[in-house]
């Protein structure tokens, strides 16, 4: 400011100045404007952290918790989001006022003494005895009081995610006290939906103040045509706290929400349905080419996603301890990886085991069966018995809502990559070179043979595709069940109703098998349990094969030669 004004008066001062002694005057005016608009400002802030102190120090004289709750009220009315601090620390017993002035101050324990902080700037303060010192005590019913102030305050705040978050707290605590800050936010609210929420929040603030009864037969009709269980539950509590017109509408209201939430309660059921068929689909998608194409009952499948999914912890833990940074590619470095070694593994079983039983189900059966035992055992040898963290990656982690379906983002991942191995399986099985030879073996082996196809390795590739697809599988898995050693023999049985009643060696029978049961599975759970649902859904497949003994989608395979 005074580089300005003498920059002005060297100006008044230049020779060549026709009109110096008009100039000065209207030069020191200007200053003098300047000056006093600076004092103004700097004056004025002053007096707003003045007012702010003054009010905290009334803590120090609050007698109660219903002067520190007026207290409270007073700060919040300020608007100032300086007060979160001093607030925050009042309702975490952190606030504390020094006994040798009466000074309030944040505090921190440490060892013998609390380490104290300037309530607005949080500047150190240095270090108080505790017999120096008092701490502001507080109820539950005080901290009510100062999350609904906090609430307040962040209705100004420039994130839109805070203020949804300000408006949530308060329809869920409605208070008569919010209906103001809630008009002078909703006024200036740009953002939409925000406003829609800040209107919801002032309407059940309303339903619970002294205002008309007209104002409250609008307020419960916006609140109704919110349509969720927080407005039920809302909504009930004013039902039987009220009479007359209110009542009846609350009541209408309830039983019309009720009515869409059962709607939408069939498409989360629907969703979760779907969610469990992914996972089934994953599952059985390999034992349809082990079990429906080449005829043999692989019980050690199980075992394949459990090595997929271990795969996945070690390449997580070598991520966590080396390259950190890249955790959340985690699971794109593992898919191949998994579907590798599940590949060699099944390619060393079919051909130190398999190619010697062909023909023979039940024997394939006894000895995959001793295979499992022994992966089993092999991994808890390395791994331990105990279940190993495998974490989400950040886009995998979460959920949003659609409408009133709550949907995880990993559920929908797995749905997507289950649809996306579905896909490219297909492909290879009807587009290429190899997939023909499959289906030509399947068909008919000797004709085959004939051709010049070499059956045995076909049947060792085929296998260890299986195996492969089991072991991605279980890197999906492993995001959403506990990787332990019997990852597996949960979803075995699971595999195997779904290939049945799809269509022993189809794929599209599979694909609508796993669905079907998912969704069969969802809508049985709420009526007869988890367990008592799937041995209805087991009776049920059974019944079903009676019959249709070839399933869904019949296919003429190695299983139904002549």
């Amino acid at each position: 400011m005074t580089a300005r004004v003498r920059t002005a008066s060297s100006a008044v001062r230049t020779p060549t100045s026709t009109f110096r002694g008009d100039q000065r005057p209207m030069t020191l005016i200007r200053t003098g404007l300047m000056l006093l608009f600076l004092l103004a400002t700097l004056s004025s802030s002053g007096a707003g952290e003045a007012d702010l102190r003054g009010i905290i120090a009334k803590f120090a004289t609050a007698k109660g918790f219903s002067e520190i709750g007026a207290v409270v009220h007073e700060l919040a009315a300020a608007g100032d989001p300086a007060v979160e601090r001093p607030l925050a620390a009042l309702a975490d017993g952190n606030l504390y006022v020094r006994k040798a002035d009466s000074l309030v101050f944040v505090g921190k324990e440490a060892g013998e003494s609390v380490q104290l902080s300037d309530p607005l700037s949080g500047e150190a303060s240095g270090d108080a005895a505790k017999d120096g010192i008092t701490k502001i005590k507080v109820n539950n019913t005080l901290r009510r009081v100062i999350r609904d102030a906090l609430g307040t305050l962040t209705l100004g705040a420039k994130d839109p995610a805070v203020r949804v978050a300000a408006a949530d707290t308060m329809f869920k605590t409605p208070d008569a006290a919010n209906i103001g800050p809630l008009d002078t936010a909703i006024a200036s609210e740009i953002v939409a939906s925000v406003k829609a929420l800040l209107e919801q929040a002032r309407a059940a603030s309303v339903l619970v103040s002294d205002r008309p009864e007209a104002d409250k037969l609008a307020a419960i009709a916006l609140i109704g045509a919110r349509g969720d269980r927080d407005a039920v539950s809302l909504l009930t509590s004013i039902e039987a706290n009220s009479t007359d017109a209110v009542k009846q509408a609350a009541t209408t209201a309830i039983a019309n929400i009720n009515s869409t939430l059962a709607f939408w309660d069939a498409g989360q059921n629907i969703w979760y349905g779907i969610s469990l068929g992914s996972v089934l689909l994953l599952a059985a998608i390999g034992l349809a080419i082990t079990f429906g194409v080449m005829g043999v009952i692989n019980m050690a499948h199980g075992e394949m996603v459990m090595l997929g999914a271990y795969t996945t912890f070690v390449v997580q833990q070598v991520i966590r301890t080396s390259f950190p940074g890249l955790f959340d590619w985690s699971l794109v470095i593992a898919l191949p990886l998994a579907f590798l070694v599940a590949a060699l593994v099944g390619l060393i079983i079919e051909r130190g085991v398999i190619r010697f039983l062909y023909g023979r189900p039940l024997e394939t059966l006894l000895a995959t069966w001793g295979v499992s035992l022994i992966l089993q055992q092999a991994v808890r040898s390395i791994f331990g018995p105990t279940n190993q963290e495998v974490g989400n990656p950040s886009w995998m982690s979460g959920s949003f809502n659609l409408g009133q379906l709550a949907i995880t983002w990993n559920r929908l991942w797995i749905l997507v990559f289950a649809l996306a191995a579905f896909g490219i399986l297909l492909y290879v099985m009807k587009r290429t070179p190899w997939g023909l030879q499959m289906r030509a073996v399947t068909a008919n082996r000797r004709m085959a043979a004939s051709m010049g196809i070499r059956t045995p390795w076909v049947d060792a590739l085929t296998f260890a595709l299986g195996s492969g697809i089991a072991g991605i599988a279980g890197v999906a898995l492993s995001q959403i069940d506990n990787v332990s050693p019997n990852l597996g023999r949960g979803y075995i049985i699971d595999s195997f109703m779904v290939v049945v009643f799809g269509g022993v060696g189809n794929l599209w029978g599979t694909l609508v098998g796993a669905f079907s049961l998912g969704i069969v599975n969802k809508f049985l759970e709420p009526y007869a349990g988890a367990v008592l649902g799937k041995i209805v859904v087991l009776v049920l497949i059974i019944l079903f094969i009676q019959k249709r003994p070839r399933g869904l989608f019949a296919l003429k395979g190695r299983a139904v030669e002549a």
